[in-house]
């Protein structure tokens, strides 16, 4: 069956396998050499230096790639040099419109990028069109966009963005990590670039720390490629071989986790001691109906907030004994995150407060576990908090 008319489940877990020519190794092989022989004088190889090229982390790209259904894609040492390099193409004076309610990571490198003067940003709220329209009849040079966004879980129109960038002519990027390929695929949407923090859903086990570009167009993928090469961000190839061992199991993985998010959601919007719950699953949702349109499933990422605010919170998470208190998202285990004092403790107070982010917001990675016992174990520190 030719690799374009292959299920993406089945590209997932076996792009590459059976196709050594060596020894006729199942698995595809890891190359740690940072060095190749060349042919002879004058005569490259395929390859001849890691930092340029490294077969394991060429076949991580090209399962990637296939599963965004892009033309090419750079793998990288992190989710933030894979959006430093998305946005490598803009210059001094250049205009970037960024979403307001982005990961706080994010907004720390756009805005410190914008400080130096490396280019400028405008924070906005991308799901009301008219701040959009506003910002990119400025000149926009590229469009950001996060969805579901990170951690209020807001969903932005791709179909609708992707027409609008293309009208003023901006480049626009897309960051999937909350969904992965597995639940959106936002190239058929029209997005230029798919950024990725590999390190959650994709490799899914907490072990990697790793990112990736997807580019539509073969030319770009090219152009980001080199960029990659010379500033030296590309990925390593036992990074690049363990993610693609996390790949292998993304599809099962994802479908199981959204089932249990499915259904933490609905016990958390249930709960008294829950003020509200961010869950694009929920028909309560904003964004219900995009998410339904544009997307294959609602995912593993929620967030709620908690009655009381950082000290309900703080006993919230102290009860807590299967949910863990950490940063990341998308491993197997269930991890809960305070956005304020972690994942966004960098953005300061006027601009988390535009988000929506406050002291009683948490957010929640749903993992393999039980149903049951991440209820249960939800259950059992609500009644914490209710205590006091």
């Amino acid at each position: 069956m030719a690799d374009e008319n292959r299920r993406a489940e089945t590209i997932a877990a076996a792009n590459g396998i059976g196709t050594d020519t060596a020894f006729g190794a199942v698995t595809p092989p890891l190359y740690l050499s940072t060095t190749y022989t060349f042919a002879e004088f004058e005569k490259a190889r395929a390859y001849d230096y890691a930092r340029l090229g490294n077969p394991t982390r060429d076949q991580l790209a090209d399962t990637l790639a296939k599963l965004e259904g892009g033309a090419r894609a750079v793998v990288v040492s992190s989710g933030m040099a894979a959006l430093d390099l998305a946005l490598s193409p803009l210059r001094p004076g250049d205009l970037l419109v960024a979403p307001h309610d982005c990961y706080g990571g994010t907004h720390r490198l756009l805005s410190m990028r914008a400080a130096r003067g490396h280019y400028r940003v405008a924070f906005v709220d991308q799901t009301d069109e008219a701040a959009l329209a506003a910002a990119l009849a400025e000149g926009a040079r590229v469009v950001l966009t996060e969805t579901p966004s990170n951690p209020l879980m807001r969903i932005t129109d791709v179909r609708r963005v992707a027409a609008l960038a293309k009208a003023a002519g901006a480049l626009f990027v897309v960051d999937n990590t909350f969904l992965s390929p597995a639940l959106q695929r936002p190239l058929a949407l029209g997005a230029d670039l798919v950024v990725h923090s590999t390190t959650k859903f994709i490799n899914g086990h907490s072990d990697v720390i790793g990112g990736a570009v997807v580019a539509a167009d073969a030319a770009l993928g090219d152009e980001l490629a080199a960029w990659a090469n010379t500033v030296g961000v590309t990925g390593s190839p036992f990074d690049a071989y363990l993610t693609l061992r996390g790949v292998r199991t993304l599809f099962p993985r994802i479908e199981r986790q959204s089932r249990n998010a499915a259904a933490v959601a609905a016990f958390l919007d249930a709960h008294p001691a829950v003020a509200r719950v961010y869950y694009p699953g929920l028909s309560s949702h904003p964004g219900h109906a995009v998410a339904k349109a544009q997307q294959s499933g609602f995912g593993a990422m929620l967030s709620a907030e908690i009655a009381g605010g950082r000290e309900a919170v703080r006993r919230l998470v102290g009860a807590l004994q299967v949910f863990s208190l950490a940063e990341s998202l998308g491993g197997i285990e269930s991890l809960i995150a305070h956005p304020v004092t972690m994942t966004h403790a960098a953005m300061d107070p006027e601009a988390r407060e535009r988000a929506g982010v406050g002291d009683g917001l948490v957010r929640l990675s749903v993992g393999l576990e039980a149903e049951e016992d991440l209820l249960a174990d939800l259950a059992r520190a609500l009644d914490a908090v209710a205590a006091g």
